[in-house]
């Protein structure tokens, strides 16, 4: 898709597609609703804009369109909705360890019952390990704080899935 095509989209076809990079509903509204976009620039500028004034139960619904790193199940379940642009961030977890998957699996399950929803990592070109590394070193923190993280690194993959958009 070219920025002509994603201008000129029906508002249902454009809301297709910014669904592919953040699942939050507030987000997609104002993406599809801040068109036409004069260049490349102008739709990464707006969506850092919206995202950094959404509210928190907007961050949740974003984080809840992923699926947990490690979890296979949950990995089939939850792609379905950004699988076109989603596929092969996590593809570094298919080559771990069973122990690294068992300890991302348990920190994954440690971090949801902290934090109330599921860690979010930018995956793409980390190994399993790594994002183990970022799991355990990300637990300690406070909720607000975590938020906060998971936030920056949602807004990190909707500008990775723009790009290929």
């Amino acid at each position: 898709m070219n920025l002509h095509i994603l201008n000129s989209a029906t508002k249902e076809q454009a809301t297709h597609s910014f669904m592919q990079c953040c699942t939050s509903s507030a987000w997609v509204e104002a993406m599809v609703a801040g068109r036409p976009y004069a260049d490349r620039d102008s739709v990464i500028k707006q969506a850092s804009t919206v995202w950094e004034n959404l509210a928190e139960v907007d961050y949740l619904e974003a984080f809840e369109g992923h699926p947990q790193i490690g979890n296979v199940d949950t990995l089939r379940a939850k792609y379905a909705n950004t699988k076109e642009l989603a596929s092969g961030e996590q593809s570094a977890v298919n080559d771990a360890s069973e122990q690294v998957l068992i300890n991302l699996a348990k920190g994954n399950a440690n971090y949801l019952a902290k934090f109330g929803f599921i860690f979010i990592v930018c995956a793409t070109g980390k190994s399993a390990a790594e994002m183990l590394a970022l799991l355990d070193a990300r637990l300690p923190n406070d909720k607000a704080i975590e938020l906060a993280n998971a936030a920056e690194e949602q807004r990190k993959i909707f500008n990775l899935r723009l790009e290929k958009l």
